[in-house]
């Protein structure tokens, strides 16, 4: 059995600022290997840097992806007939969402990073999470393929 192509697939990757940030951490490193040497500056250099981007990498390495039947955010998976509509959020919905109105018991795959989101009810009367908050740069893509998901299951 071939799996078909997901639908829908996004990687909440670290804004590119974040990596000069890695780089000026790696500069600390080295100023504070400084008053040992050139050799002990250079691996605090290299090392804090590489350090740093490892972080940076792994944090934004979490990924959504609509396959088949199922949702899958982060280490979540969860089947589209258990959700329902979901909510595009703005800038200012979000932050509320995240912040004051948030429940929680709610799911909530977020990254301050990115301003929009996605808030999706769970149906599942088993289930006692409310709703599914996720950051996304593309909430109607992936609206799209949650009623596509749904329509063909």
């Amino acid at each position: 059995m071939q799996l078909s192509a997901s639908p829908y697939e996004e990687r909440l990757t670290a804004p590119r600022t974040w990596w000069l940030v890695c780089f000026l951490v790696g500069v600390a490193m080295a100023l504070i290997f400084l008053p040992f040497g050139t050799l002990p500056l250079l691996g605090g250099l290299i090392g804090g840097t590489a350090v740093s981007a490892v972080v940076a990498s792994s944090y934004g390495s979490i990924r959504i992806r609509v396959v088949g039947d199922s949702l899958i955010a982060g280490e979540a998976k969860i089947p589209v007939a258990a959700l329902g509509d979901g909510e595009i959020l703005n800038q200012e919905e979000a932050r509320a969402w995240r912040t004051s109105k948030a429940d929680p018991r709610a799911f909530m795959l977020l990254r301050a990073y990115i301003p929009t989101a996605l808030r999706i009810p769970v149906t599942d009367p088993a289930d006692p999470t409310p709703y599914l908050y996720l950051s996304t740069r593309e909430p109607e893509r992936l609206v799209a393929a949650l009623e596509a998901a749904r329509a063909s299951a």
